[in-house]
């Protein structure tokens, strides 16, 4: 970093890349950072679709090898948009060479490889290097501003929270063996996929970590058409290639909280219906919190401290100038989208790293994440026993 810029050079280009790109690009033309992200180096694996990427996406330069990034003395920042099986080896390379890394959740296809990126997390921290997770849905305004209302005690202790995240997008037996229905490259299915975002925003919320869970997966489309580059080649009907899916397609668990309050999860990608269903609902002893990522600029608010004839849900618009993030956009009543999360988690990266602090959500909370779900599988694999999570 010098200069007052900050080098960044990300991995993948894809859905994730591109989201990503776009907030790198906007975060510096809508907050004031303390420092100026610069775009410098976009890697992928084949060379001519990242330079194509790179034009595209807004970055300065292109390679086909991500150990490009690690080399180059201009880059301060390694942004990690991979599938989940090469996360550790790049984070923990970056990681050693002293660049800040932002990487994609989940942290990683498994507890180990997230204990080890932890760890070099832990030894980098020790230098000034800061990693981070990228759970952008912490930065939905309406969902930070529920974190404020529990902090705030507004629902008072915490009894019951329900959490889903519903899709449809694999319905189709049809639809071809990509990688995020390999457990090689994705670690899980919606349990990984999904799953994850909905236990961070528990967590997060609540301010509270799961310490136990009981649960059930299934993958109810067993085979389908290879896609390019996947793996598991069998024999298939009319002369079609087929492969195994081998991660689920739906998991259901119940849990409970450390301090007492119970919890009900779903993540699948088979609710005919549901694009991107993301609900999360929290009881306290005096009021509740609901929030629908389909509605996703309102929080509605249950206080139970009224009277009962005026008592009732009420729609918070999570536009003003004083909730989370709010104050760098619009006017009030004029509403963000999915890209802003991705903004705002690049503001918040770049803010933390700019103060010399370290940006939430960590490595370790990456990890505790990591845990709960390799929880919920041993509890699955278990006849759905009572499986505890350590912290």
């Amino acid at each position: 970093m010098g200069n007052g810029e900050l080098g960044v050079g990300i991995v993948g280009h894809a859905f994730m890349g591109a989201a990503h790109s776009q907030a790198w690009r906007t975060a510096p033309r809508f907050f004031e950072l303390p420092v100026q992200p610069v775009m410098r180096l976009l890697a992928g694996r084949d060379a001519q679709r990242a330079h194509d990427a790179a034009a595209r996406l807004g970055w300065q330069e292109s390679t086909d090898d991500w150990r490009d990034l690690i080399e180059r003395d201009d880059i301060a920042i390694v942004d990690i948009c991979t599938p989940g099986d090469s996360h550790a080896e790049i984070a923990v390379a970056a990681l050693e060479a002293g660049k800040h890394v932002l990487c994609e959740k989940p942290l990683a296809n498994t507890a180990d490889e997230a204990v080890a990126m932890t760890e070099a997390a832990d030894r980098a921290a020790r230098s000034g290097t800061v990693a981070m997770v990228g759970f952008n849905y912490r930065r939905v305004p309406a969902i930070a501003l529920a974190r404020r209302f529990v902090a705030q005690g507004r629902i008072g202790p915490i009894r019951h929270v329900r959490a889903v995240y519903l899709q449809d997008w694999i319905v189709d037996p049809e639809f071809p063996l990509v990688w995020r229905l390999q457990a090689d490259r994705a670690g899980a299915g919606a349990l990984g996929d999904l799953g994850a975002h909905i236990i961070d925003l528990a967590q997060f919320v609540t301010d509270d970590l799961l310490g136990g869970v009981s649960a059930l997966t299934e993958t109810f489309v067993t085979r389908r058409p290879l896609a390019e580059g996947s793996t598991g080649l069998s024999a298939g009907g009319a002369g079609t290639a087929m492969g195994e899916v081998t991660v689920d397609d739906a998991a259901l668990f119940i849990g409970r909280f450390d301090d007492g309050a119970m919890a009900s999860f779903e993540a699948t990608r088979f609710a005919t219906g549901r694009r991107n269903s993301l609900r999360l609902e929290i009881n306290g002893g005096d009021g509740s919190l609901a929030f629908d990522f389909e509605a996703m600029n309102e929080l509605w608010f249950y206080d139970h401290t009224l009277d009962a004839d005026e008592a009732g849900f009420r729609r918070i618009l999570a536009t003003e100038p004083s909730h989370p993030y709010m104050d760098a956009w619009w006017p009030p009543g004029h509403g963000l989208g999915y890209e802003h999360t991705f903004t705002h988690e690049i503001a918040d990266l770049v803010t933390a790293i700019g103060k010399g602090e370290q940006p939430r959500p960590t490595f370790a909370d990456g990890l505790q994440v990591q845990r709960v779900l390799q929880a919920v599988l041993d509890s699955a694999a278990a006849d759905a026993a009572w499986t505890p999570v350590p912290h």
